[in-house]
């Protein structure tokens, strides 16, 4: 099917209007995704509906208990913001792992997730910092937390007409920090064989009093693991306490085998960036 019609609304209520399923449209804001899939067959819509021109859809929001993302603000804006990088480091090292700067001119975090992919770098971090993606439709608008967004590898929560217009994260407590690492078998421009996405919780004592563990590329979609939490709340992140969390990790993980890694070197490897990542999340909330 060649493409027939490219759309840029203005309003939230016109870009629902031009999803109608009937027209056989697709919603994009950067489209590092979505025309590479058209370019290998795997989709063809016949209308294109460009989201960047709705007001809000591209900028950030900075309210006293939470910060809003528009779903198509570009990584390479975010990762220039120094007072997100502030708050949240690890989500902001984790958009600058999508593609090259080339596509962080173009790609955001609203496509990131809405791809579904189960390596997605950005997700895991979001789910470790309790994000929600904010969805609006022909229905209105409701929020999803982003673990509970992507059902399966390329499937999402979204029904006919709807789109992820933000993404709303809650401010960080006092003492909380967040890190993401991951492994490719290339040092740059590379899919994820393994991520993780961590946020912890230190009192005045350097004891973890809450904890966010999420897992990519592991299993069909992220994977957020209280147990590994549970490892680590109401220690001090020693040596006992990451070897619990990192085993919590492996066991939790679903991980197949595939041309760029085992299901055992993923299995392995997850639990190395769980260790490590949590190590980072703790200095950078103030612990040691």
């Amino acid at each position: 099917m060649a493409v027939e019609r490219y759309c840029a609304p203005e309003s939230v209520a016109e870009a629902v209007a031009l999803l109608d399923p009937a027209t056989g449209a697709a919603a994009f804001s950067g489209g590092t995704d979505l025309l590479v899939q058209m370019r290998a067959a795997v989709r063809s819509p016949a209308t294109l509906v460009d989201l960047k021109r709705i007001p809000g859809l591209a900028g950030v929001e900075f309210a006293p208990d939470a910060v809003r993302i528009g779903a198509a603000t570009r990584c390479c804006a975010l990762t220039a913001n120094d007072e997100l990088r502030a708050l949240w480091p690890g989500l902001l090292e984790a958009a600058g792992l999508i593609g090259s700067t080339q596509v962080q001119g173009r790609a955001s975090l609203g496509g990131n997730l809405c791809n579904a992919s189960p390596a997605a770098d950005s997700v895991p971090a979001l789910v470790a910092n309790r994000a929600r993606a904010l969805v609006a439709g022909p229905g209105g608008q409701r929020s999803v937390a982003v673990e509970d967004f992507v059902l399966a590898p390329g499937r999402t929560v979204l029904a006919s007409g709807e789109f992820v217009h933000a993404i709303e994260l809650p401010r960080p407590a006092p003492r909380t920090a967040d890190a993401y690492l991951r492994f490719t078998p290339r040092t740059e421009m590379d899919i994820a064989v393994a991520g993780a996405g961590v946020s912890v919780t230190l009192d005045a004592d350097g004891v973890c009093t809450g904890a966010r563990i999420a897992l990519g590329a592991v299993a069909p979609t992220v994977l957020l693991v209280p147990g590994a939490a549970a490892a680590l709340i109401g220690s001090r992140c020693d040596e006992a306490a990451l070897d619990a969390c990192a085993g919590a990790a492996r066991a939790a993980a679903r991980p197949i085998t595939d041309r760029r890694g085992s299901a055992e070197l993923r299995r392995q490897v997850i639990g190395v960036l769980v260790r490590r990542a949590v190590r980072v999340a703790v200095q950078r909330a103030g612990g040691t």
